[in-house]
C-alpha cells in the first residue's frame, strides 16, 4: 500500500529523547492515518543505544522503518537518506527531541493544501514557544536576517525542525541538495523557491527539550559561515569555497 505521509526522524545519539518522541507520535498518527503513514528513523553515527531503541519500536510498530548510516553525515545527510527511501505523497521531517508535539506537526499536514511545502514558524505572532534566552533569540534573528539578505527567502524561521513537502516538490529539489550540515534547511528552502514551489509558514507549538547537544555560541558561528559558503556556491565566486575549505575553514573549525 502506498503511503500518504512519510515522517523522517534523523537521530544521532538520541537514546534518551527518541523514545518519548515516538511514544507521542506513533499513536497520534497511526490513529489518524492508519496504514497510510510511515516513520523512517535514520540513525546516523550513533555511539549509544539509539539504533537498538529504534529497532525495538520497528518490531512493535509495522509503520516504523530504521535506516542506519554508520558514517557521520550530519542532519541533512541523514534526511537525504530518508528522502530517498520515503514512499509518501507528503514527505516531512521532525527532530528526535520532541520539541514539536504531534498535534503541531499534524497542522503542517492539514495546511499543505496546494502549496509545495509548509513549515513551522516559531517566530509567528500566534506561535506558542517556551521562553528563550536572549542570546538564542538574538542569534536566531541575526541568522534569519542574513539568510533573507543573501538568498531573498522571505521566511523568518528557516531552522525549525518541522517541515513538510509534496513528493513532486521533493523530487524537483533532491538532485540539487548537497549541503548536509548547518545550511541544509536554508538550501532546501532556497531550492524549493528556486523551482517555483510555494512555501507556507504557519504558527506552531514548540518547546526546548532537555539534553540538547547544541552549543549556541559555536553553532551560531558555524551556521553563519555555512550560509555564506552556500551563497558562494550559488554564485560565480564558487571557486572561493574550495580555497576556504582548504585554508580558513580548517583553521576556524579548529579554533571554535
Amino acid at each position: 500500500m502506498a503511503s500518504l505521509l512519510s515522517i523522517i526522524i534523523p537521530a544521532r545519539n538520541e537514546q534518551n529523547r527518541l523514545g518519548p518522541t515516538l511514544d507521542a507520535y506513533l499513536p497520534h498518527f497511526v490513529g489518524r492515518y492508519g496504514e497510510a503513514v510511515e516513520f523512517l528513523v535514520v540513525v546516523n553515527a550513533s555511539t549509544d543505544g539509539t539504533e537498538g531503541l529504534a529497532r525495538g519500536y520497528a518490531d512493535r510498530w509495522p509503520c516504523v522503518r530504521v535506516l542506519v548510516e554508520p558514517k557521520r553525515v550530519g542532519k541533512g545527510g541523514a534526511l537525504m537518506i530518508g528522502f530517498r527511501q520515503a514512499r509518501g505523497e507528503m514527505v516531512g521531517f521532525v527532530d528526535a527531541d520532541g520539541s514539536t508535539p504531534p498535534a503541531a506537526f499534524d497542522e503542517l499536514v492539514r495546511s499543505l493544501g496546494d502549496a509545495g511545502a509548509v513549515i513551522a514558524n516559531r517566530w509567528h505572532p500566534d506561535s506558542h514557544i517556551s521562553p528563550q534566552p536572549w542570546s538564542r533569540r538574538l542569534a536566531s534573528r541575526v541568522f534569519n536576517g542574513v539568510v533573507r539578505v543573501l538568498f531573498g527567502i522571505r521566511i523568518t524561521d528557516t531552522q525549525c525542525g518541522a517541515k513538510l513537502m509534496t513528493r513532486k516538490a521533493l523530487q524537483d529539489v533532491l538532485p540539487h541538495l548537497g549541503i548536509t550540515q548547518w545550511a541544509f534547511d536554508v538550501d532546501l528552502l532556497f531550492q524549493l523557491s528556486r523551482h517555483g514551489h510555494r512555501i507556507v509558514a504557519i504558527p506552531t507549538t514548540w518547546h526546548d527539550s532537555a539534553g540538547s547537544h547544541l552549543r549556541v555560541g559555536r553553532a551560531s558561528i558555524e551556521m553563519l559561515i555555512a550560509v555564506v559558503r552556500l551563497r558562494l556556491i550559488y554564485s560565480p565566486l564558487r571557486w572561493i569555497v574550495t580555497l576556504y575549505d582548504h585554508t580558513l575553514g580548517r583553521l576556524i573549525r579548529h579554533r571554535i
